[in-house]
């Protein structure tokens, strides 16, 4: 191992074989400006990835007050030194010659530059306009996943008791809503049951919806080289597209978009017609084991396999596997979440856990994936619809508790209703009860569902839209007043990944022109509207980012997501640290109820929970009655069809997602050169199959319509099952004539123009994944082929003869992806890692 390895062409480098129980070797991949080497770098400053949720360390190269490069951190416990495509290149568009730098207001219809004391005595004037007129709930915040600790915390501080609204939520909510709701569901409280470290000890990984390949790069080369290695653990993928996992997978089932239900009741079915339940287990630590048994009596995998479109002979032997395990480690991510019944679909997946004993060891425990960089710390901090700390708005105590941290009166924190989420939200921009919100860091222009209803939303006359951004987006476009913020890299703070795991992001250079970090924004607000406390001192105490941490730790003081144990000084130098942290647990915690649940009992929980289906609350003294002993909860969820299923005039599904080289709208992988190269403009994929029957081929230009709207794009043909159709939801129009959204010459492009404006009950998260679409051809292809990398789930399938004969066109042979010479990376070997976190591998 060691060298120079392109990794466009290959995006998880080599591999470092290790066998299970074994310490994952350490290997450090380094990228550098052309012109650049480790010797002329003047100063590294320590920080973690913001373009996905894995949080890879890494160090910025620093020269001449610039950005030059990244290395990763062998020394940290996520990736011991390796860093994805996204962390290779990504930082490049810090230095995008179209960033932000002066504060925008919009003046006879079009925005103009201004300084920063006129756009933010807008801001506060119709802000204290509202709160005279309409009260707090005219005033909405909709923020990202991808800002700092300290800035969500500093947010939900002013939204919360400051303004005094309950519409305060974030783009979490469209990939994170889930795997918070399934873990208040399952054990009471959110919170990581398992650790990366689990993979590690592992003999069988279960990945559900969750294309880990491309979605958390760095993981993925973690169970390459455990498949490289002695003792290699089982893998089953539950993908409909032919994935990287699936291609590795001993069992891939395909199902039909939105059965997750059934094909998850059918796998408990077996596992309790085997009796490969853990009896003593459930008996200690569950409630609700003879309902759960007794609701999945009847879903056979025959059953199954009907409604799923997967043979039952797979389904069983996918029951094998999870049933033999012996360490088993399961993940799932959007296939999940975004797609019909999401989190009755996510809470089986933990039953299956509960089922069988596998939580809190070492290989056994599951993963409720992140999509977003910083998706953990708006669940933390209360600004993804929740209370920060992960307290219950429904338990007065816990709200009192609230109020005794930020010295109000309980009164003056919302709770007379569950907060209000994003999609509730935008309706409520829609009707015109809102009439002021602040979008800071997200890009709904183009991330939202059908997007031709969320740019009328965004552009009516009576909505005063800020935006708080680092490029003009489609979003900005339509905004009364653009704020210019710093980025990673230009300011300091923390942020927790997926497995519970803190890092600290130093600032390395200066935000470029006037731009500032989003904490000094949100401090200026906060002085500017004079927020006060119950004794008229100021609401807001502290003035930097470890001032801000440290108010946030007292915050999570005795909390599940206890901080009080970190600090900047303990978070330098060396490793993350996976949270609770405190003085019983100095060094941070690695897993979660490895002595049974701890947070589920009706005075500490942090929900009461919903019904799976219908998602109707459950009442406390319901809950009190199910569960008084506080033990985690098998529940059960039937079976029922989409909302939106093909006809004859949409006969497809369709489903959209992600590519390893882009992250969410492409704001900045788009600015990337080498990940923008690799998969540069939108693409359709659609099976083999249909497209010969079709008599489509590679590269022609299609156009796919929903009752929504459209979008056009060149066709890769792949192995994905038949019926379904994807696309890739990162492309917008800011690198396009218009800028904003289709228009003359610039049709649809972005895949929500087509997504449905449906969300599940019991997340509120959007339904990105269960469409009924159309696929038509626009023009024949001219030999080029689609945009789309050949490296990923978007490889192309060979050609069928059977195309050809009926007039399809497009090369035979498609060209691989490859970055070139700029796109080559250092991969060298390192110290062994020695951290913590470990365990026995039996």
């Amino acid at each position: 191992m060691g060298g120079w390895v392109d990794r466009i062409a290959e995006p998880w480098g080599g591999r470092t074989p290790y066998g299970r129980g074994g310490t994952w070797p350490a290997r450090v991949d380094t990228y550098l400006a052309e012109g650049i080497d480790p010797g002329t770098v003047e100063r590294w400053v320590q920080s973690a990835s913001i373009l996905h949720s894995d949080g890879d360390a890494m160090d910025i190269a620093v020269r001449d007050g610039r950005i030059v490069g990244v290395r990763g951190r062998a020394v940290d416990r996520v990736n011991h030194g390796r860093l994805g495509p996204k962390d290779l290149f990504g930082w490049q568009a810090n230095a995008s010659p179209d960033r932000l730098t002066r504060p925008l207001v919009r003046e006879g219809g079009r925005l103009v530059e201004t300084d920063w004391d006129t756009a933010m005595e807008r801001i506060t004037g119709r802000s204290r306009q509202l709160l005279r007129e309409r009260g707090p709930g005219a005033i909405g915040f909709y923020t990202t996943g991808q800002l700092f600790l300290e800035e969500y915390y500093t947010l939900a501080v002013i939204a919360r008791a400051g303004i005094g609204t309950n519409h305060l939520d974030g783009n979490t909510r469209l990939c994170t809503s889930t795997a918070a709701e399934a873990l208040k569901e399952s054990f009471g409280c959110d919170g990581q049951p398992g650790s990366y470290d689990d993979i590690d000890h592992a003999d069988t990984i279960a990945l559900f919806g969750h294309n880990i390949a491309e979605t958390q790069p760095v993981q993925w080369m973690r169970v390459l080289d455990r498949l490289e290695g002695a003792d290699p653990p089982r893998l089953l993928c539950v993908d409909p597209r032919p994935t990287r996992v699936a291609r590795r997978a001993d069992v891939h089932l395909a199902p039909r978009v939105g059965t997750n239900v059934a094909l998850l009741n059918a796998l408990l079915h077996e596992i309790i017609r085997t009796d490969r339940v853990d009896h003593d287990y459930v008996a200690a630590h569950t409630v609700g084991f003879d309902e759960l048994a007794r609701r999945v009596a009847d879903t056979t995998p025959a059953w199954a396999a009907r409604i799923c479109d997967v043979p039952a002979a797979r389904i069983a032997e996918a029951a094998e596997l999870l049933g033999t395990a012996r360490r088993l480690l399961s993940t799932v991510l959007q296939g999940v979440y975004q797609s019909h019944q999401a989190t009755a679909a996510a809470v089986q997946i933990n039953n299956l856990h509960l089922l069988r004993g596998m939580l809190g060891r070492p290989g056994a425990g599951v993963l409720q994936m992140n999509g977003q960089p910083t998706a953990q710390n708006t669940r933390e901090c209360g600004a993804n619809g929740d209370l920060p700390g992960f307290r219950n708005w429904q338990n007065d105590e816990h709200v009192a508790d609230l109020a005794r941290v930020w010295n109000v009166d309980p009164s003056a924190i919302p709770h007379h209703g569950p907060p209000t989420h994003a999609m509730q939200m935008f309706r409520y921009a829609e009707q015109g009860s809102i009439r002021m919100l602040w979008i800071s860091g997200t890009n709904p222009a183009v991330s939202l569902p059908e997007l031709s209803r969320i740019r009328s939303i965004l552009a009516q006359d009576r909505l005063f839209v800020v935006v708080q951004d680092l490029f003009l987006t489609e979003t900005a476009r339509l905004a009364d007043v653009v704020l210019p913020a710093a980025t990673w890299g230009e300011k300091t703070g923390t942020f927790t990944n997926a497995d519970r795991t803190v890092h600290l992001s130093g600032k390395a250079v200066e935000p470029p022109g006037e731009a500032r970090p989003d904490l000094d924004i949100f401090l200026d607000y906060a002085a500017r509207m004079d927020f006060r406390d119950k004794d008229g001192g100021p609401l807001v105490t502290w003035h930097d980012p470890e001032s801000a941490f440290e108010a946030w730790k007292r915050c999570s003081a005795g909390r599940p997501c206890d901080y009080t144990g970190i600090t900047y000084g303990k978070l330098r130098g060396g490793s993350g640290i996976q949270w609770p942290c405190h003085d019983g647990a100095p060094e941070g915690t690695p897993r979660l109820y490895t002595e049974g649940v701890s947070w589920a009992a009706p005075d500490v929980c942090e929900s009461y929970g919903k019904d799976l289906v219908t998602g109707a609350a459950t009442e406390p003294v319901e809950y009190r009655a199910l569960n008084p002993d506080g033990k985690a909860m098998l529940k059960a969820a039937a079976y029922v069809p989409p909302h939106e299923e093909p006809g004859e005039r949409y006969p497809f599904q369709l489903t959209t997602g992600r590519t390893v080289y882009h992250f969410h709208t492409r704001t900045k992988t788009g600015r990337a050169p080498q990940l923008n190269a690799a998969a540069p403009d939108v693409w359709v994929e659609v099976s083999a199959e249909d497209a010969a029957a079709r008599g489509l081929a590679e590269g022609d230009l299609v156009e796919v319509a929903t009752p929504r709207g459209a979008l056009r794009g060149r066709l890769r043909v792949t192995d994905i099952r038949r019926g379904l159709l994807f696309v890739p939801f990162h492309y917008g129009y800011w690198d396009t004539p218009d800028g904003q959204g289709p228009g003359d010459g610039t049709p649809g492009r972005a895949a929500n123009e087509t997504t449905i404006t449906d969300w599940d009950p019991v997340s509120k998260q959007p339904l990105f994944k269960t469409a009924a679409a159309a696929l038509t051809l626009v023009e024949r292809g001219d030999g080029t082929p689609a945009p789309a990398p050949t490296t990923t789930a978007s490889a192309p399938a060979p050609a069928p003869a059977s195309a050809r004969a009926r007039g399809g066109s497009g090369p035979r042979v498609v060209p691989g992806t490859e970055g070139g010479p700029s796109a080559r990376v250092a991969e060298s070997d390192a110290m062994p890692w020695n951290g913590p976190g470990g365990g026995d591998g039996a």
